[in-house]
């Protein structure tokens, strides 16, 4: 008989020990890179968001003497008055409201308002620079400004669009409007329209009354980009289709269109009758053609048809 190894035997007990530690560590490491990954996703796209705006600042609307409005528009207006550098007034302003901001609406909300507008600053340092080095010429025009306020919109639009849309802001008027809208019945909108207002009043001193009237194109054009960009590229239609023949128009626009369709009983209020409400979203170029599909099957069929901004799911799009 063999002698009883203790010490053998307590090296085989404490293996699977090990080898559920060890998978419990692999775990960890795992959910600890996935939260990391889904933080990456929010932040890359704040700072191409802040990238593009602070191309277009310097691009745009500095060589062009545009104004923009928020704290943004402060510091252009310093720099048309006293020639400071927008990179470093833009962040200066925005500290002292970092501080308020994160003392009144907590860290979480300040953290992507931080990341934007630090972003902000060093970018718009990184276009001084290429300025300066000769290796960005800005667009300067001479002629037809409307043309470099429509693409000082767009750029600038752009830029503030992808911002919001993964929750960023740029600080700066943002900041005071989401303080006074917990303190006074006031909205964000309100707030912030009467800070452009003041700020782009005060600009008639520094730049010519035209100048004034197209930066008001910028503000409208960047505003129109905004909104595209919050509500989703891809415009869809919402049809709801109160019919005596659901299941038949499902079929066919199951098979033809190949959409998801959800089909709801209703009662008519006045005649009491039973029908059914066929829910579908299209694309927008298969608008058409549904039109066509219910006319065949029910041409009295009662349909509503509503715009869709942003779709998520099978057959669209998935974030």
């Amino acid at each position: 008989m063999l002698p009883y190894r203790s010490d053998q035997n307590q090296c085989f007990s404490n293996a699977p020990i090990r080898h559920t530690n060890v998978k419990r560590s692999i775990k960890k490491v795992g959910e600890s890179v996935k939260r990391i990954w889904n933080q990456l996703r929010l932040i890359l796209p704040i700072l191409v968001g802040t990238a593009i705006y602070a191309f277009g600042l310097h691009y745009f609307i500095i060589p062009n003497q545009l104004m923009e409005g928020g704290l943004t528009g402060i510091a252009v207006l310093l720099n048309y008055a006293a020639g400071w550098k927008l990179s470093v007034t833009t962040l200066a302003l925005n500290i002292p409201l970092f501080l308020l901001g994160w003392r009144a609406l907590g860290k979480f909300q300040m953290l992507y308002t931080v990341i934007g507008t630090v972003s902000l600053s060093l970018f718009l340092a990184l276009m001084e620079y290429f300025i300066h080095e000769g290796w960005l010429v800005p667009f300067h025009s001479t002629n037809d400004h409307m043309l470099a306020a429509l693409y000082a919109g767009v750029t600038l639009g752009a830029g503030l669009g992808i911002v919001f849309r993964f929750g960023g802001t740029t600080g700066g008027i943002d900041i005071i409007a989401r303080i006074l809208t917990r303190w006074r019945s006031l909205s964000m909108g309100q707030v912030i329209l009467a800070f452009d207002t003041v700020i782009i009043g005060i600009s008639i001193l520094y730049i010519s009354l035209e100048k004034v009237l197209y930066t008001l194109v910028v503000v409208f054009v960047a505003s129109k980009m905004i909104d595209f960009l919050q509500e989703g590229a891809y415009a869809a239609k919402a049809f709801s289709i109160i019919t005596d023949h659901g299941q038949q128009l499902a079929t066919t626009i199951t098979h033809e269109l190949e959409r998801g369709v959800t089909l709801m009983p209703a009662k008519g209020a006045f005649s009491g009758e039973q029908k059914e409400i066929v829910y579908c979203v299209v694309g927008r170029a298969e608008n058409r053609r549904l039109k066509s599909i219910i006319r065949n099957i029910d041409p009295r069929a009662f349909i509503v048809i509503n715009d869709v901004h942003d779709v998520l799911g099978e057959g669209f799009k998935e974030e």
